[in-house]
């Protein structure tokens, strides 16, 4: 398949990614007009981050006036999974594949855009990502300027009401993963769990870490605990080959 077959094939696999994104975002513009961004800022802060969970979490903290190094941290923590993404989108790649053109497919990677890149047939095309990169990006950056522009012009009422998309965002990230993975269902209820017991008794301890300092803490021992605890099955071992 040539270069320009494979990004129009990428433009259209990527069209109904685009529509999803665009809704999401929308709700995250919300957020982000809380944060005091304005449109502009929005649409670049979206463009470059492309990632619902990261976004949310990175602006959750500054709503509560996390630190720079916290935000950092957070943007990390969550987006680390497209490293992994990245590394096995790198074992389909043509041995012709040019360096520039590996380091750009995986700067379009998210988890959409590598589930369709993945199912690639033969070696993967950068061209395929670029083209789904191409449509689904500015959707998802312009779903938070729209976000952003009507959280501006709306009452606050309807603002709040429409905020509640957010939670089915959230909601929607983790219920499938839970339900499929008992070692994830754990996981997630043990953040519940911590995240209350901190915000009820921290202070009774004398534990003055902010609360973005308390996620990103989380976050990471709870991983690793998962990671050590219920360790995914190796490929071979019941665990399939993907």
């Amino acid at each position: 398949m040539d270069n320009k077959t494979a990004f129009q094939k990428g433009l259209r696999d990527g069209f109904p990614i685009a529509l999803g994104y665009f809704a999401v975002a929308f709700s995250l513009g919300f957020m982000a007009k809380k944060c005091g961004l304005g449109p502009l800022e929005g649409f670049i802060a979206s463009f470059f981050t492309r990632a619902s969970a990261g976004e949310y979490g990175v602006y959750s903290l500054m709503l509560q006036d996390a630190g720079y190094l916290s935000v950092v941290a957070m943007s990390l923590v969550t987006n680390l999974r497209y490293l992994l993404m990245s590394t096995a989108l790198s074992q389909h790649f043509s041995p012709e594949t040019t360096f520039l053109r590996r380091i750009l497919t995986g700067c379009c990677v998210t988890d959409e855009i590598f589930g369709i890149s993945i199912a690639y047939p033969g070696y993967l095309n950068p061209w395929y990502t670029f083209g789904a990169f191409a449509i689904s990006s500015p959707f998802w950056a312009s779903g938070t300027m729209c976000g952003i522009i009507a959280g501006s012009l709306l009452p606050k009422r309807a603002v709040s009401a429409l905020s509640v998309a957010l939670y089915g965002m959230f909601i929607a990230i983790i219920i499938p993963p839970s339900r499929k993975d008992k070692a994830v269902l754990l996981a997630v209820a043990s953040g519940f769990l911590f995240s209350f017991l901190h915000s009820r008794f921290g202070s009774l301890l004398h534990i003055t870490l902010s609360g973005g300092s308390i996620t990103i803490l989380l976050t990471l021992i709870i991983s690793a605990a998962a990671a050590v605890l219920c360790p995914h099955p190796a490929a071979g071992e019941g665990g399939g080959t993907e």
